[in-house]
């Protein structure tokens, strides 16, 4: 699992824009910037529609009062998924990471099984980054949302 004081593995991600698909890399979203990267277990999911993605929308000033440049949003899902769930959420403040074959998130070794139930997915976590490299993470426990939701990672700054 990545570690404190880690980079961030090299990624591809693909965005939806009104000029059509889009890509950057990890290098590209991370590279000379503190970002704020949370991951929720799946995009219209109910603790991460009703309350992890909207916290961070709300508090989204507070993290760039803080020295934040980006908060980023990752998910097992493609990127037509995530810009509707941005456009739902009214989230176009947060960077949304379609992680569509759970490869990042694997090479964080943060990704989890769920079976049948939805496949490969993210397991809730929030770090931040400076340059692309950890200085702080919260993993979740299993079924939980404690540790990475906006007000607690507000509190690392």
């Amino acid at each position: 699992m990545i570690t404190i004081g880690s980079k961030l593995p090299d990624h591809e991600f693909t965005f939806i824009t009104p000029e059509g698909k889009v890509t950057r890399t990890s290098a590209e979203i991370f590279g000379g910037k503190r970002i704020v990267l949370f991951a929720v277990p799946g995009a219209f999911t109910p603790t991460c529609s009703n309350a992890h993605l909207p916290g961070y929308v709300v508090k989204a000033d507070q993290f760039a009062a803080g020295g934040v440049d980006e908060i980023c949003c990752l998910s097992v899902n493609d990127a037509f998924v995530m810009r509707a769930w941005q456009r739902e959420q009214n989230a176009e403040a947060i960077t949304m990471l379609a992680d569509g074959d759970g490869t990042f998130v694997s090479q964080l070794g943060l990704a989890k099984e769920t079976g049948a139930f939805g496949g490969l997915r993210a397991q809730r976590f929030a770090l931040i980054a400076e340059d692309g490299v950890v200085t702080a993470l919260r993993v979740e426990a299993p079924g939980k949302f404690e540790v990475s939701d906006a007000g607690s990672m507000l509190t690392l700054l």
